[in-house]
């Protein structure tokens, strides 16, 4: 007896010890390499931060895709089948309750016919031991976790994309316009050309150079329509809408409106551990996979198993309501898995490796993060730059079209020196426009990089 309660009290010191699981190993900077322009002393990302925007249009699709996306009521779904998973996981360690009826006939010479009606409920329960409770429990709040956290992202990245759609399809109504309109200035100006042929004033080279530029900015008028319609009905997809016409053209005006949002606060990287959604789900990930490999060791130790089992029985139905004893028995049972030709063991070494993984897949996660925000910070101050440039260049460019148009009205430039003026101010609009809606990208990038606005749930 000495014997077993001393191999008992080892199995318990044993048992209670935890799989060996390394943490992450993260190391992060105490600032931004590129982030000198930025404040960094605290990141202040509001809730709803689209509409740093300013653009009611834009707040309007988001928070209509928000209510309407079906990916994001995947998700939805998904937090509530993990909630589920935790009430189970608890029921799985409580005792359990069923009831039989029974009923038998025998016959031998003597007694002739016998009858015996038996009702007999049944109450089992495993107990458990060496935290398998707190390792199951551990693992159903992780996954749960890791489910609030997978909505966070999605709900993220939807408004990331909604606003980033949204800006292009500013972009190309704005090229639209810029093309229809510079298509009427050139059909202006090849009837003026024209006009000086049939006087003899202009050469038919020249007459044919003006056309061509006509049909160039009218061959550009579909390209651009297409682009504005195949984005507007990318943008119907994200908001969970059906194919619809699109809105009136003209609203790509609104892209050359100062909607940038002031200079945000990034703080600094460790605040993305506590913010950022891709980051916390792996974090969780992270818990799930500890709790799994604790469990897969607790496999390997015994278990306790009660059986309470009881009732009444008659020889009739009606005797079963008499004062017949109540007949009770109780089962106790130990356990322990000796030998499994190392299948156990196996087991606990597979689920350490999946915790493994899990932990490198965290590190890689944080990288990335800290990755994306250096790349926007960067992006965003080469593209500030650049548009400054472009700006100066269409404005340069303008006034070169307009003195060189001057000169050949006065028969002291070459008409070349207007094409070459036309095509020259038409490619810099284009460009600017680009650089432009590039740049409310990019804000709309860093927002989401930061971890968008959202709070620890």
């Amino acid at each position: 007896m000495k014997h077993c309660l001393k191999y008992l009290s080892l199995l318990l010191l044993f048992g209670s010890c935890s799989p060996r699981l390394a943490p992450p190993q993260i190391t992060l900077r105490n600032d931004y390499l590129y982030g000198e322009r930025f404040a960094q002393d605290s990141l202040f990302v509001p809730w709803n931060w689209w509409r740093m925007f300013g653009d009611s249009t834009l707040n309007s699709l988001v928070e209509r895709a928000l209510i309407q996306n079906r990916n994001l009521a995947v998700a939805t779904s998904r937090i509530e089948q993990a909630r589920l998973n935790l009430a189970a996981a608890r029921a799985e360690y409580l005792p359990s309750f069923a009831l039989s009826l029974s009923t038998e006939e025998s016959y031998n010479r003597a007694t002739k016919i016998t009858q015996q009606y038996v009702v007999a409920p049944t109450v089992s329960w495993e107990t458990p031991f060496f935290g398998a409770i707190k390792r199951t429990n551990e693992a159903a709040r992780a996954q749960l976790g890791e489910a609030v956290w997978n909505y966070r992202g999605v709900e993220l990245a939807l408004a990331a994309e909604v606003a980033t759609t949204y800006f292009s399809l500013l972009e190309y109504e704005r090229d639209l316009w810029i093309a229809s309109r510079t298509y009427e200035l050139r059909k202006e100006s090849a009837t003026l050309i024209d006009s000086l042929f049939y006087y003899g004033m202009a050469t038919g080279v020249e007459r044919e150079q003006a056309l061509s530029l006509v049909y160039a900015a009218e061959a550009d008028i579909p390209r651009y329509r297409s682009a504005v319609e195949q984005t507007h009905l990318a943008l119907g997809v994200l908001m969970g809408d059906p194919p619809m016409p699109i809105w009136e053209e003209g609203v790509g005006q609104e892209l050359l409106l100062d909607h940038r949002p002031d200079e945000l606060s990034v703080g600094i990287p460790s605040e993305l551990l506590q913010r950022r959604p891709d980051i916390l789900q792996a974090r969780y990930a992270l818990d799930v996979a500890a709790a799994k490999a604790g469990l897969a060791r607790v496999d390997r130790f015994p278990s306790i198993s009660l059986i309470a089992k009881g009732g009444i029985g008659a020889n009739s139905i009606k005797g079963l309501t008499s004062s017949n004893p109540a007949v009770w028995t109780i089962t106790a049972g130990l356990a322990q898995p000796i030998y499994n030709f190392s299948g156990l063991r196996r087991a606990e070494q597979i689920a350490i490796e999946s915790y493994n993984q899990a932990a490198l897949n965290y590190e890689q996660t944080v990288l990335t993060a800290m990755a994306d925000v250096e790349q926007t910070l960067s992006a965003i101050e080469a593209n500030r730059i650049e548009t400054e440039r472009n700006t100066e260049l269409v404005i340069s460019y303008r006034s070169i079209l307009e003195m060189a148009y001057a000169l050949y009205r006065n028969g002291m430039a070459d008409y070349l020196d207007v094409i070459d003026a036309e095509r020259t101010l038409y490619t810099a609009q284009m460009t600017l426009v680009g650089l432009i809606a590039a740049q409310y990208t990019n804000y709309v990038t860093l927002c989401k990089a930061l971890g968008g606005g959202w709070q620890s749930p």
